[in-house]
């Protein structure tokens, strides 16, 4: 008989994380319901006036902690076990990637603190690495057995493999970086980079918009090997990713930028594309040794330009080192694997209630 989820927040349906783990529930056969309620804090009030039908779980979606304390209050009143996937750490975000808050001040521990009542309050809590699932734990004091890992992995339907782009030796290679422009990205790392380039003709390009644009189009003046782009509808991405030869992902130096995978390396190898990217201890530890994938230590711009240089070099096997990017995602992050991770979830809550 199916089960049924009931999905509980002001959350985002489309935001990308949230529509590859909506799939992967209904690929294991769960029908999944959402209640995204007015207020945050009075949800269980409004859900008791809506009746709710009959779930057999509760998930809160990324991004909403706010929501946690009446998820808790109403899941509690009807026997219901709660899992909440957070995604990132406000406290973390406030504190050490936007520095809003100066570490051990008052107001950052108060935070640390909210949002540590809450985490503890699930039943399960999903982190997308290992690494973030420390963090959590040491950060917040939440049981290491109470925390499982999904990866983020890229929504199936559109990043797709596509072949490389033919290289004739007459055009440069592409490199294609694609963001926000925000520190834990460390865009001004690919500047640097193509400043000191030295190897075949390669086209550096960032694309996007965000905080630090202005100053990496600043550091680019002069460079003719740089170009920058406007930002395009999320649907289009993969058919610009498709145009690249290469992908840059990240180069930031916050302790974050190590835990995590960003989206963009999980789309770039399902596009069947290379990637350079920084060193983190959020990546499997057997992914070093597959193709695909090069990564390197944080804001370190000669061994980013060293390391697409090595890859221009080798143009004519270009594919191959594609078709070994989409290998390696199949193998970690696919939707195949996505889907086990969280049915081990869902085993593991089972197995907890």
């Amino acid at each position: 008989m199916s089960r049924t989820v009931l999905w509980w927040g002001r959350f985002d349906p489309d935001y990308s994380r949230n529509r590859i783990l909506r799939q992967a529930f209904a690929d294991l056969g769960w029908r999944v319901l959402d209640f995204r309620p007015h207020l945050s804090m009075l949800a269980d009030w409004q859900a008791a006036l809506h009746r709710l039908p009959k779930v057999d779980l509760v998930w809160l979606p990324c991004f909403r902690q706010r929501d946690l304390a009446a998820a808790r209050r109403w899941s509690r009143r009807h026997g219901l076990p709660l899992i909440a996937d957070p995604l990132i750490s406000a406290y973390d975000k406030q504190v050490f990637e936007r520095g809003k808050f100066a570490a051990g001040s008052t107001r950052a521990e108060r935070l640390r603190a909210w949002e540590g009542r809450l985490l503890r309050s699930a039943d399960l809590l999903i982190a997308d690495t290992p690494a973030h699932a420390e963090f959590f734990a040491q950060t917040f004091a939440v049981a290491p057995n109470k925390i499982r890992v999904i990866h983020v992995g890229a929504e199936a339907a559109l990043f797709q493999a596509t072949p490389l782009p033919a290289y004739d030796g007459k055009r440069p290679l592409e490199a294609l970086f694609f963001g926000s422009f925000i520190g834990l990205q460390g865009p001004e790392t690919i500047v640097e980079a193509a400043r000191c380039y030295q190897g075949p003709p390669v086209r550096w390009v960032l694309l996007g918009d965000g905080p630090l644009k202005a100053e990496c189009q600043r550091r680019a003046q002069g460079l003719a090997n740089v170009a920058f782009e406007p930002w395009l509808a999320y649907v289009q991405l993969p058919a610009r990713i498709a145009q690249a030869d290469i992908v840059l992902g990240v180069f930031g130096t916050s302790a974050k930028a190590g835990r995590v995978i960003p989206n963009k390396v999980f789309q770039a190898l399902a596009c069947g594309r290379p990637v350079v990217t920084r060193e983190g201890a959020g990546y499997p530890p057997e992914l070093q040794s597959d193709g695909g994938i090069v990564r390197l230590p944080p804001a370190d711009p000669a061994a980013l330009a060293q390391a697409v240089a090595k890859l221009a070099d080798q143009a004519a096997t270009m594919s191959e080192l594609g078709r070994q990017a989409r290998v390696s995602y199949e193998r970690y992050f696919g939707e195949r694997v996505i889907a086990d991770e969280l049915a081990a979830v869902l085993a593991a809550v089972t197995c907890q209630n």
